[in-house]
């Protein structure tokens, strides 16, 4: 099996500014013509790739006063309430939307992590850091990552997130046969939504902490998965995931995730640990439940396809994600991070409040290479995603690796232990 096709003299790990297509193989759109990256550039307008610094500090501004706000008026009120059950329901509203805003201002940090926030990478590290380490996710160890899934963005060997195993390895799992693989029965609709719960409360925490969902592949200087404690993880500057030159950056990361947790301890010495938890945590808890259904859904659907190195350019792996939607609040509070995904991947430095207009501007390029699935319940796109896309089978079994696509196929979801014991998805094309 060869690789993925590295333009030569080029540090991809290194790269924190040129284009995945000055980097690797771009490729084209599998559409009527074979349009380019440079071409997809053309046609947006130029004024979509240039950040405006008033704009970004807008958003930043309103979504910190709108999170002051409902924070402050939930301390000041909420408590007041006397009827128990209004006062409980009033606490579940209030750490629902208070998740979405806090959400929105983790997206604005993703954002500056690309270097979209505005043309100052100092600037956008800065912002990028503290509003990440505030919502205690590590900056510099998950930009790292992060950059090297954009790169690589569906491609079954250097991906590093939802990368899902082939079906000889998926039967593993479940310990059958290879050819009994169909006569598996689906989960009972009860155990699906508990293992769902599972996924969405803790799958966000795992990821930094053990790297599941990635190939063994995405690992930084061709690295093997590391056997000790953290090894894999987003933590440990000596982590199997980075370069021995990003150790600072690491040990920065985690500095800034201590330091809240400190402030996050002096606090509950001021307001107590229970007002604390439900002003912060659980609010946090549904930031967790968020950043994995995003993710989650632009990268799994049963007619989207993945691709083994041989078959993957760039183009292919950035347009095998696809748009969702999420109405008021995916477009007021997240900052259309779910609805224009697919762009973002294309070209991940433009800023937020230009995406839509840049989708626009492509889509009569891209032709049959856009997906989206936007006329569908959000929370039924999640369901189907779990229940159906499970592990992934070539479309053309006895055809090469370079003319042929995998694609989702459903069944139960594996034990969790294996699951989650895993460090990254090795290759293993039958």
């Amino acid at each position: 099996m060869t690789s993925t096709m590295e333009l030569p003299g080029k540090n991809l790990e290194a790269d924190f500014v040129s284009h995945p297509s000055e980097l690797v193989e771009g490729g084209h759109v599998n559409s009527s013509k074979p349009y380019t990256v440079q071409d997809l550039k053309n046609a947006i307008p130029a004024h979509c790739f240039k950040p405006s610094l008033v704009r970004s500090f807008w958003y930043l501004f309103r979504d910190l006063v709108s999170m002051s706000a409902m924070m402050w008026a939930a301390y000041n009120y909420i408590p007041k309430i006397d009827n128990n059950y209004l006062r409980y329901a009033a606490w579940m509203v209030y750490g629902y939307y208070q998740g979405c805003q806090m959400t929105g201002l983790w997206v604005l940090g993703h954002d500056a992590g690309h270097g979209g926030f505005s043309t100052s990478d100092a600037l956008n590290d800065t912002v990028g850091f503290i509003l990440h380490s505030a919502l205690l996710t590590p900056y510099f160890s998950w930009q790292s990552s992060h950059r090297r899934h954009h790169i690589y963005a569906n491609n079954l060997s250097k991906d590093h997130n939802y990368v899902p195993p082939q079906q000889s390895v998926y039967a593993g799992l479940m310990g059958v046969d290879l050819e009994r693989l169909e006569d598996l029965t689906e989960d009972s609709p009860l155990y699906t939504f508990a293992r769902l719960v599972f996924q969405q409360v803790v799958g966000f925490p795992w990821y930094l902490t053990a790297n599941i969902t990635a190939s063994q592949g995405s690992l930084a200087n061709k690295n093997p998965p590391s056997k000790i404690p953290l090894g894999n993880s987003h933590f440990l500057p000596g982590s199997s995931l980075f370069r021995p030159e990003e150790w600072h950056l690491i040990l920065a990361s985690d500095i800034g995730i201590g330091a809240m947790a400190g402030a996050l301890w002096y606090a509950s010495t001021i307001f107590g640990r229970q007002n604390v938890g439900l002003l912060y945590v659980i609010p946090y808890m549904w930031v967790n439940h968020w950043i994995v259904a995003i993710t989650y859904l632009h990268h799994t659907h049963p007619d989207v396809p993945k691709y083994e190195p041989e078959a993957w350019t760039f183009l292919r792996g950035a347009t095998a994600t696809i748009d969702r939607e999420m109405g008021w609040i995916g477009k007021h509070m997240m900052h259309n991070i779910v609805e224009f995904h697919v762009i973002h991947h294309i070209f991940s430095r433009l800023p937020q409040y230009h995406a839509e207009e840049a989708t626009k501007a492509i889509i009569p390029l891209l032709g049959d290479s856009y997906h989206e699935d936007k006329r569908r319940s959000f929370w039924g796109c999640i369901w189907e995603s779990f229940t159906q896309c499970q592990y992934v089978v070539p479309d053309k079994p006895e055809a090469a690796a370079k003319d042929r696509q995998w694609f989702y196929k459903g069944g139960p979801s594996p034990p969790i232990e294996t699951r989650i014991g895993r460090a990254g998805l090795k290759l293993n094309i039958e």
